[in-house]
């Protein structure tokens, strides 16, 4: 009888392990893919004092954009929108901003060193270190370019999973004067959201980064599954 009992300790004690992890994560039901160790803000792949930067994937009206407004105010990042970023060049006068509203037009991808370029300045000129980098990598190349000019990975990937058919009314609903908000322009943008973003998000996945949240429901009902993601990381002193 003692040995039986002595026997199942090592599995009652895995067992406690692993609820006290999950405890401490108190992800529930937020995403669907392995859950992995919360980063500590400020520590990658090259140092504590590099920047914490989470990248946040979804198509378009996947609602992405709202939600790292919600973010940013409740945990203090910076949203930095490689969308935004582009449009903001499309309309400055540099040699980049004819190229970049033929691509938008077409529903095509800007070149990734571009818009790599892009985020690396509006990082290096914040005061804040913690950043969510919205709408980005786009691509396997998009992907490969940042970590070769940045020199680093992001700490973790947030990916809002919404369908199709929501992604267009929300598109088409939202108003915002766009030259890609029409539906000719969304369907070209999800067909190549399906061949080259997804691709990307299952790179992360593979390697315990990714973060996948359901993306429907109403802006609140979408932050209440995102909260418990960034309530848990652990920020160093």
């Amino acid at each position: 009888m003692w040995r039986r009992r002595f026997t199942s300790l090592p599995l009652f004690f895995s067992h406690l392990q692993q609820v006290r992890r999950a405890d401490e994560l108190k992800i529930c039901q937020a995403f669907c893919t392995e859950t992995v160790k919360p980063p500590v803000e400020g520590e990658s792949n090259s140092g504590r004092n590099s920047p914490f930067v989470a990248f946040v994937l979804g198509g378009p009206g996947s609602g992405k954009g709202t939600q790292c407004l919600k973010i940013a105010e409740t945990f203090g990042f910076d949203h930095i929108g490689a969308g935004d970023l582009l449009r903001k060049e499309m309309h400055s006068d540099s040699e980049n901003g004819a190229m970049i509203q033929k691509l938008m037009k077409e529903g095509s991808i800007a070149p990734s060193e571009v818009t790599v370029k892009l985020i690396k300045k509006a990082i290096e000129s914040a005061e804040n270190r913690k950043f969510l980098i919205d709408g980005f990598p786009r691509s396997e190349e998009n992907r490969v370019a940042y970590e070769r000019i940045i020199g680093a990975e992001p700490n973790f990937v947030l990916f809002f999973d919404c369908p199709e058919e929501v992604m267009v009314k929300r598109v088409l609903n939202r108003n915002e004067g766009r030259v890609d908000d029409n539906e000719h322009t969304v369907k070209e943008r999800l067909k190549v959201y399906k061949a080259i973003t997804l691709p990307v998000a299952n790179h992360y996945d593979k390697k315990g980064k990714l973060y996948k949240v359901d993306g429907t429901g109403t802006q609140e009902e979408i932050f209440e599954r995102v909260r418990p993601i960034f309530a848990s990381l652990r920020l160093s002193t």
